[in-house]
């Protein structure tokens, strides 16, 4: 049986397994971090070029959190050495930031996660490098729809399944594949909290949303197969076939009637191509 617990905004706890509901100080937490996160990544947009290497990207976003009065929640966390997960082309998700020169017809995703006076902004946004092939800008366009369509059953009395099984349903309409070894996840003050929020699945199911709760709907479609492997390196995870791989990720906040998206680009820039 689903566990929810009402907690206020200046309680800080490790993972129970219950879903916390929040109150009007916890969204205004959310606010100014998904505010932040997409700040950062809005700053990206003239900079990943062909040319640039992840690296030099990640470095731009360790100062941008830095100016903004955030670190970066990934740097350190269970080892991790970048500051964001950078994953390119057939990469699903937490590449590491290194000396990999972007080239042109890349795609990229940026994953960045800014703590900021206790909460957590998490968001990713796909890019794209130079000329970038039909089939990929196609791949782009499906996963940001897939996230909105899951964003659309976000609200209160539905559940989790209605999200997985918007997101699901719309992709495989495309005949791509969704990765089922990846999930979103509650966030707030806790980085990854509960719940699981999957990207596939049956209507009706899983827990109910109710007002308060904060979560991740990050989807990730492949052109291929679901598969996906992880490398030596521990973190990186790549479709086990090869093919392209595409994600886009919020924050979201279940309100009395809807849900309020915490993420959203300040500067227009959430969907590709970036003018």
């Amino acid at each position: 049986m689903t566990q929810y617990e009402a907690v206020s905004a200046d309680e800080v706890h490790s993972r129970s397994g219950a879903i916390r509901l929040h109150g009007p100080e916890g969204f205004e937490g959310m606010r100014r971090a998904g505010r932040a996160a997409a700040e950062v990544l809005d700053t990206l947009v003239p900079h990943v070029v062909p040319g640039v290497t992840t690296q030099e990207i990640d470095d731009i976003v360790y100062r941008e959190m830095r100016a903004r009065g955030g670190v970066p929640a990934t740097l350190g966390y269970r080892g991790f050495t970048g500051s964001s997960c950078l994953s390119i082309n057939h990469v699903v998700c937490h590449g590491i930031p290194g000396d990999r020169v972007l080239k042109d017809g890349d795609i990229v995703n940026i994953d960045v996660t800014i703590l900021l006076d206790g909460w957590h902004g998490d968001t990713s946004r796909m890019f794209l490098v130079g000329d970038v092939g039909v089939k990929a800008r196609r791949l782009v366009d499906v996963t940001y729809d897939c996230l909105m369509l899951g964003i659309e059953q976000a609200r209160p009395g539905n559940r989790l399944g209605d999200i997985a099984h918007a997101i699901q349903t719309y992709a495989e309409k495309h005949r791509y594949g969704v990765v089922r070894d990846f999930c979103g996840h509650g966030v707030g003050r806790v980085f990854h909290d509960a719940p699981e929020v999957i990207h596939a699945g049956r209507p009706g199911t899983g827990p109910e949303l109710k007002p308060g709760m904060f979560f991740t709907i990050e989807p990730m479609i492949n052109i291929g197969k679901p598969a996906v492997k992880v490398l030596d390196d521990g973190w990186t995870a790549v479709t086990r076939d090869r093919t392209l791989s595409a994600q886009f990720e919020h924050s979201v906040g279940i309100t009395e009637d809807g849900c309020e998206i915490f993420t959203k680009s300040p500067g227009g820039f959430d969907k590709p191509p970036y003018a």
